[in-house]
């Protein structure tokens, strides 16, 4: 099959050319790139060969569709550019570089595809688009973590070697002359074809499986991630499935308040609850919480992993309340932090940590400064990253992060050794106790975090300085955590403070179902051995649960509008699990799955955790019903300002 066109076609038509072969090497880039995704990830995902065929076809079809837009810059270039220029040997120079660099591109992009890919089961989205909101951190990371130099230096050869070998249909030859109006009638083909595709053709129009990972394949990498900057913040009622607001209040009042509680402003529109002190509290005892980062449960022998990866978790777990059964809210730092300070569920898309007018809102800090305790934040890192330092000074809390950290053991690009984090900690733990001040505290670690470089002298705990990957990083964040909760031992404060040992969320997202549920569980357990007994707690736990459980521990009185319940206290019936994945969120309770997507649709699913199978099922107008008025009611107060 040639591309050089024949006679009959128009002089016009041949001055697009250039564009025609780069769409179609674009589309066997698309070709080559879905099939080594499949092979690699799909095949895992359980996509079978059989339907391969069917995916590939759709899959051309959306690379198709996305070509429109890639080859409009250059189409509009060779529509308006005269012939005598056009034949000129600038414009042969300058296309060359232009084709070297783009298709260098091209291949570099589907490089990077892959390993996101294999982070994340998915293409190009809206973790893809928040990252690249702060490219310091990232671009280094990704600089150290993964063969950038090789990936480029391969990309820029293969550029310029299919430059070379597609010159006779990309570079300007011997085409015969045409005028602006002869080259307007095909540039038309293609602006009428484009505009088509803006208007009817979304980046899931043929996203026909069940299984996520498959729906992915045949998805386009670019168009996935520009659908997810465009609708990085969005009308969540535009969108997704909403209902009359006023009943939302009702459904979601019956089911908080079954958890504990009384509603004291539902008049206004609003979920407050107040909470009398109880007898039966432990009073007034600092808090500190750990954030550890991707310390998902699959590393945890207690959780069934046959890797000894957290010795210190599991030994510190057993010896206080173990939380068997905790889920994360969504798949990145920004989505726990904003559960376990302000108990919120996660809306879609971006978390409120991130979003204007996310000062002065209710959070556990604030119940915390009601009564009484200093509140803090600590971070390893440069704070200013995912907007952690402006969220958390706009709500109260003293924030310290790697700028308060004079002496440092190691850091990297994401920060200090999670040991130097801890000894801030330690110190401004003890500084707080010398003047008899009651502390509340959220610590969010870094360590274990590509590149997964580390301190020398750990290599007999199978932590090298780098190369270790995971693994490495896991066991590191272990250590640390050990070695943290070893040193507070020795403080005077230790006896009187609560340990809340929970992760931000897991590992790695993977699995075929729209939300992948057990990337989602993670390890949890609170540490007290003066005024704690251990056991084990087998009841539904989400991290909008821990503010609420750890102040019912407390005991003391408080009044917030948090979402989550005391998981301690509630009545086990009243459980229920949120979940943010990209653009979906859903609802769990009892082995059942509702998931509201952007379509305005809620499909359910029948959950097999042992089997790790989801199954679609007929709706459950009930749980459809209050998944809706937890997401929609969340997504309307904070707008609203009355999340306050």
């Amino acid at each position: 099959m040639q591309l050089i066109p024949g006679p009959s076609l128009a002089a016009g038509g041949r001055r697009f050319v250039p564009a025609l072969a780069f769409a179609a090497l674009y589309l066997c880039v698309g070709l080559a790139t879905r099939l080594l995704l499949w092979a690699h990830f799909g095949t895992a995902a359980e996509v079978p060969a059989a339907h391969l065929p069917l995916l590939l076809l759709a899959g051309a079809v959306n690379d198709a569709v996305e070509s429109l837009y890639l080859v409009a810059p250059l189409a509009i270039y060779l529509l308006f550019l005269p012939d005598r220029w056009y034949r000129s040997r600038w414009n042969r120079a300058l296309l060359t570089a232009g084709f070297v660099a783009t298709i260098a591109g091209l291949v570099f992009l589907a490089i990077a595809e892959y390993f996101f890919f294999e982070e994340f089961d998915a293409r190009f989205n809206l973790v893809a688009f928040d990252y690249l909101v702060y490219p310091a951190e990232v671009f280094v990371d990704i600089w150290e973590a993964y063969p950038v130099v090789p990936g480029l230096l391969a990309s820029l050869t293969l550029g310029a070697v299919l430059t070379w070998r597609l010159r006779r249909w990309l570079l300007p030859g011997e085409a015969p002359a045409s005028s602006l109006r002869q080259r307007l009638a095909p540039f038309g083909v293609h602006a009428t074809l484009l505009v088509g595709a803006i208007a009817v053709y979304p980046t899931s129009a043929l996203s026909w499986s069940s299984n996520r990972v498959e729906n992915e394949l045949l998805q386009n990498g670019y168009s996935s991630f520009f659908r997810a900057a465009e609708t990085n913040e969005i009308d969540y009622h535009a969108y997704y499935a909403s209902r009359d607001p006023a009943g939302n209040l009702r459904l979601l009042a019956s089911a908080l308040e079954a958890g504990g509680g009384k509603l004291i402003r539902l008049d206004e529109g609003r979920l407050d609850r107040r909470f009398p002190a109880r007898a039966d509290g432990l009073g007034r005892l600092n808090v500190v919480v750990i954030s550890s980062e991707s310390f998902g449960a699959k590393f945890s022998r207690l959780y069934g992993s046959k890797h000894d990866l957290t010795p210190n978790f599991d030994a510190y777990a057993q010896r206080g309340v173990w939380f068997a059964n905790t889920y994360a809210s969504g798949t990145r730092t920004v989505r726990g932090l904003e559960a376990l300070t302000a108990s919120f569920p996660p809306i879609p898309t971006v978390s409120i940590v991130r979003r204007p007018g996310n000062d002065g809102i209710a959070t556990w800090g604030r119940v915390m400064r009601d009564l009484g305790y200093d509140t803090s934040f600590l971070y390893g890192g440069y704070g200013y990253f995912d907007n952690m330092n402006a969220f958390y000074a706009g709500n109260g809390f003293d924030v310290l992060d790697r700028s308060a950290i004079d002496h440092v053991r190691f850091e990297n690009i994401w920060g200090v050794a999670d040991e130097d984090l801890f000894d801030l900690a330690l110190h401004h733990f003890s500084d707080l106790h010398s003047r008899g001040q009651p502390f509340f505290s959220i610590v969010m670690t870094t360590s274990n975090h590509k590149p997964y470089t580390f301190r020398p002298g750990l290599e007999s705990l199978g932590i090298p300085a780098s190369g270790g990957g995971r693994k490495a990083g896991v066991r590191y964040a272990d250590y640390a955590l050990g070695y943290f909760l070893r040193e507070a031992e020795r403080q005077p404060w230790f006896d009187d403070t609560i340990f809340v040992v929970v992760a931000d969320h897991g590992a790695r997202v993977y699995g075929k179902a729209d939300i992948p549920l057990s990337s989602y569980e993670i390890p949890m357990m609170i540490y007290a051995p003066k005024h704690l007994q251990p056991r084990r707690v087998d009841t539904l736990m989400t991290q909008i649960d821990v503010a609420p459980t750890v102040l019912g521990l407390l005991g003391l009185p408080y009044e917030a509008p948090f979402f989550g319940q005391d998981v301690l206290h509630a009545p086990e019936s009243s459980r229920v699990a949120l979940f943010s994945h990209d653009h979906d969120v859903a609802i769990y309770r009892n082995g059942r799955l509702a998931v509201m997507g952007m379509d305005g649709k809620v499909r359910d699913y029948l959950y097999d955790r042992e089997g790790e199978t989801f199954t679609a099922t007929a709706p459950d107008p009930a749980l459809d019903a209050l998944g809706i008025a937890y997401f929609q009611t969340a997504a309307e107060l904070f707008e609203a300002h009355r999340y306050e």
